[in-house]
Parts: structure tokens; C-alpha cells; sequence
């Protein structure tokens, strides 16, 4: 099967692990990244073996690339999206998909339009961890799922982030942050959403960046920084979810739980590709540690790119896809329309649930 040339644009801190692994895929060929810091672009294409550094006119100009891969800031993801498929490029893009529904929407029909793929990241559902609890649920381990909790409690960022400005102000905020894993992997497991509630709040107006690039300095909280809600699924599961950048003593609450008729399975943190995974069924006393699926269990960033990538040389259908991204984004703007409304959002887009990855792949392939 021929290769895919893909191109980066965006070299800061997530392109290291997307580049790393983009060239251990043997669908994919890494040809070219780009970045607004050109410097910044040379030093990571002379660490990883990239052959072009490009401006992004450039990257986005050169015919021999079919996918760009986005992982600039969110507040540049719909620009560039739209100029790569303009530019008759796949586009796969760092979560979120967009800011806004609006921009979603429009990247979605464009690609559209030009009989193009989108793709989004979290792709860590396809990692051996969720792939393993999908495949428990699908043969009735937990009998029906009714039920799930999520959580995602963290003190914020300012702690270890050089610059954590942008976790505060709009766009960011932990359910746009971190939300994506959580609710990807929920429709992984559960299937689309179809309404939602929420709330939201905030502990501090402003707060005291304490990373060693900028200690000291203060910045405002413009955003919610505690998110919580239900969703009801269109299966009719009912799942809890809290998102929260003000748990300042910690927490021990399991990431995510799925409660059957017949059991209740513990997911792994849906922002890791492996384990563990536990389960217990009815009348058990101890949790029982399920073995992995053969398959993704380190940091495979870069999946997305290469299952889609399969898709386009096959014709079948990718699975982190923009459908499935969108609708993701829609959930999150639907806890804060429920929570400034007080009142339920009705979920307007739907997805298909990505089809489990086949099992006993040869290492870095996905067909």
C-alpha cells in the first residue's frame, strides 16, 4: 500500500510524540513541518529526521502532501483546518476540533464539499486500555450499561505550565481541555449523546502562575474553572461528569466507571493509551484485572493520522473522526448553554460509535 505524505504545522510542545510516531507507521511518511517560529520548526525537523521545514503557505502549497496534520493553539484550529482543506489537504487536528460550533460546522461542510477527511484528536480510545473495556462491554461482562461516572479533578495548570495564560481565558478551562478524553471515550463505550445538563463555576478570579518561566506573575480567570452536568445517551445510560480545575487537595475518584445490570468496569484515564482495567460483576467481592488487548498500550499519538491515512487509500471509514469530534464539541458547549439557560440542551448532532480496532494487528499497522 502507498504511503501518505503528511505535513505538521505547529511544532510546540505535542508535535514531539505526533513526530515520533508518525515515522513508525508504515502508512504514513512524515514530509515536511511548519511553525510561525521557523527556528522552532528547524530544531524539531533536524531532531526527528523531518526532510522539509517549511512556512505553512508552503506546507499547505505542496502537492505531494495529502494530510496536514494541526496541532497549533485551539484558537488557530479552524483557520488552519479550513486553509488546508482549501488547499485540497485530509486535515487531522489536535482536540478540540474547533472553538466554536459555528467554526465546527463550517469545517465539516467544507470538507465535505471537497470530498475530504477530517479527523480530531483524542484518538486514545483506540489505545489497548479503552479498546479492552469496549470489547468487556460488548461481550456482556457488565450485562446492560445504565450508567457512568467521569472525573477529572486537577488544581489547574499554573503549577507546571510555562504558559498557562490560555487554560483561563476563552476556549480553555478544564472541560475544553480535558473534556475531549473523557466524552470521546464515553461515546466509545456508550454510543452518542442526546441531552445534557449543566453547571459551571469558578473558585478564584485570579490566580498566581508558580512555574519557574513565569513565577509569580497574576493572571485573570475569564472562563468556568468547575464543570459538572449529566448526559443521557441515546441508549438511555445516564452518565455523571465532572470536569474541575479547583480540586486543590486532590482526589481519589476512579477517571471513569461503567455500571451494568450485572457489574461495573473501571476505565483507565482516557489521556493514556494502556490500562489498567478492572471489573467487577454482581456479588464479587474483589475487582478483577482484565489482561490487555493486543494493541496501542504507550503514548501512540499519531494513530489518528495513520487510521485515517488507511482510510483514505481503502476507502473505509476512519475513526477519530470530525463527526465524532464535532460532536464531542457540541457536548461541551451544551453543559454551559444548560447551565446559563438552567435548563436541559438537547443534543442537535449525533456520530456512529467508531468500530473497534481488528485484533492480532502487526505492530504500527491498522489493516
Amino acid at each position: 500500500m502507498d504511503k501518505v505524505k503528511v505535513g505538521i504545522i505547529g511544532c510546540g510542545k505535542i508535535s514531539g510524540i505526533y513526530m515520533e510516531n508518525c515515522k513508525k507507521f508504515e502508512i504514513l511518511e512524515l514530509a515536511a513541518c511548519a511553525d510561525m517560529d521557523l527556528g522552532r520548526a528547524q530544531e524539531q525537523a533536524d531532531k526527528y529526521g523531518i526532510p522539509n521545514v517549511y512556512t505553512v503557505e508552503e506546507l499547505l502549497n505542496d502537492p505531494e502532501i495529502e494530510i496536514v496534520i494541526n496541532l497549533t493553539i485551539p484558537a488557530a484550529h479552524a483557520d488552519i483546518n479550513l486553509r488546508a482543506l482549501e488547499a485540497g489537504k485530509h486535515v487531522y487536528v489536535e482536540k478540540p476540533l474547533t472553538v466554536t460550533r459555528e467554526e465546527g460546522l463550517s469545517v465539516l461542510n467544507l470538507a465535505a464539499e471537497k470530498d475530504l477527511l477530517v479527523g480530531s484528536a483524542p484518538e486514545t480510545f483506540l489505545g489497548a486500555g479503552i479498546q479492552t473495556v469496549l470489547k468487556l462491554i460488548e461481550d456482556g461482562i457488565i450485562g446492560k450499561p445504565i450508567a457512568a461516572t467521569s472525573f477529572m479533578m486537577s488544581r489547574g495548570h499554573e503549577h507546571w505550565h510555562p504558559d498557562p495564560e490560555f487554560y483561563y481565558a476563552p476556549g480553555g478551562g478544564p472541560l475544553f481541555d480535558m473534556g475531549p478524553y473523557y466524552l470521546t471515550a464515553l461515546v466509545q463505550l456508550l454510543g452518542p449523546i442526546r441531552a445534557v445538563t449543566g453547571m459551571t463555576g469558578k473558585a478564584l478570579e485570579e490566580r498566581t502562575i508558580t512555574s519557574e518561566k513565569k513565577a509569580g506573575q497574576k493572571i485573570p480567570v475569564d472562563i468556568p474553572t468547575h464543570v459538572a452536568g449529566t448526559l443521557q445517551f441515546a441508549n438511555g445510560a445516564i452518565a455523571t461528569l465532572i470536569t474541575s480545575f479547583d480540586i486543590f487537595g486532590g482526589s481519589d475518584l476512579p477517571p471513569i466507571e461503567i455500571y451494568g445490570t450485572e457489574g461495573t468496569i473501571r476505565v483507565p484515564d482516557p489521556n493514556t493509551f494502556g490500562g489498567p482495567v478492572k471489573y467487577r460483576r454482581t456479588g464479587e467481592a474483589e475487582w478483577t484485572e482484565a489482561p490487555l488487548l493486543p494493541g496501542y498500550d504507550q503514548n501512540t499519538r499519531g494513530i489518528g493520522p495513520a487510521d485515517m491515512a488507511y482510510a483514505i487509500r481503502t476507502g473505509r471509514k476512519h475513526r477519530a473522526s470530525g463527526e465524532l469530534a464535532y460532536h464531542v464539541l457540541e457536548a461541551m458547549w451544551a453543559f454551559h448553554d444548560s447551565s446559563d439557560s438552567r435548563q436541559f440542551y438537547e443534543m442537535e448532532s449525533t456520530c456512529e460509535r467508531p468500530a473497534p480496532l481488528p485484533l492480532n494487528l502487526a505492530p504500527y499497522t491498522l489493516d
